[in-house]
């Protein structure tokens, strides 16, 4: 089964004037995403303000990610959403659009035990064919609910297609029990933009960066310093990255991240509410400091 590796790009979604799903501006993001060296693409997660959108609305953008891409880049698909029957549906909707794969949030909101968690997961992985991969993701900082390593294996050994989990935490000691699941065969991609070269060093098979859907070239560049071997370059080209990621705020507000991709000529239009865009008393400083970053490129 295929797998998330390398730079895995968390994409925006796009919203025009009259807040409709922006598919023209997708296809340009895709595109730009190709050309600045990524390795996966993954939309519809949290920098795809998944939650505020509707099944059909996830649908779309899956499709038009899918199409667009024609094959380029591993593309998985973020199903998770507020209810089991959802979940489902957007999964297997992945499947049938010829989607690589599927990651799934954790129950988000009301607390779940973890034999709920363990169902929920079972559940959703046996919904979709058994040689379709899918990805746990744990951000429990958001999600309000944290995903066991222990409970990991018991969901693997039901469910074999289950092949990996998307950690949004920076938790590096959780990372490493990760990686030894299912006899040290299972992938382990971290959510934080920052850890990329770290993660990289002690197992992980890559990086689900929002950040890279403004700067993708700064975190290839990282990956391919760290698969050519050359780590001190890799160390070096990661304290660039960082600087990208903190001029976007990244992990505080996606609009940040609407307006650098704005300034690099993708329109991805504006946040959905209840999100705001950024005030334009904070615009000035912002392109102030994203044109020093994009003199790093």
């Amino acid at each position: 089964m295929k797998k998330l590796h390398g730079v895995i790009t968390a994409m925006l979604t796009p919203f025009d004037n009259n807040d409709k799903v922006d598919t023209a501006a997708i296809k340009k993001h895709v595109d730009f995403l190709v050309e600045g060296g990524v390795n996966c693409l993954y939309p519809l997660g949290t920098t795809g303000e998944m939650y505020l959108m509707t099944v059909e609305e996830r649908k779309l953008v899956a499709e038009t990610v899918v199409r667009q891409n024609n094959k380029r880049l591993t593309a998985f698909i973020h199903a998770g959403a507020m209810s089991q029957a959802d979940t489902i549906a957007l999964a297997k909707h992945a499947y049938e659009i010829g989607a690589d794969g599927i990651g799934v949030v954790t129950p988000s909101y009301f607390k779940v035990n973890d034999r709920e968690m363990e169902e929920y997961y079972v559940a959703v992985a046996k919904s979709v064919p058994e040689d379709f991969p899918v990805y746990t993701y744990n951000i429990p900082q958001l999600s309000g609910n944290d995903l066991k390593p222990e409970v990991v294996e018991k969901i693997v050994r039901r469910a074999p297609n289950v092949i990996g989990i998307k950690y949004s935490y920076p938790d590096m000691n959780r990372t490493v029990h990760y990686t030894r699941i299912n006899n040290n065969n299972f992938s382990v991609v971290q959510g934080a933009d920052t850890l990329m070269f770290a993660s990289l060093m002690i197992g992980c098979d890559g990086i689900v960066s929002g950040c890279s859907s403004v700067f993708p070239e700064f975190f290839a560049n990282v990956y391919r310093a760290y698969t050519a071997g050359d780590y001190e370059e890799a160390a070096r080209l990661q304290k660039i990255a960082t600087r990208g990621a903190e001029t976007i705020k990244c992990g505080s507000n996606m609009s940040y991240f609407k307006e650098g991709l704005k300034m690099r000529g993708i329109d991805m239009g504006h946040m959905r509410k209840p999100l705001l865009d950024i005030g334009s008393d904070e615009l000035a400083a912002f392109s102030e400091e994203f044109g020093k970053c994009m003199e790093l490129l």
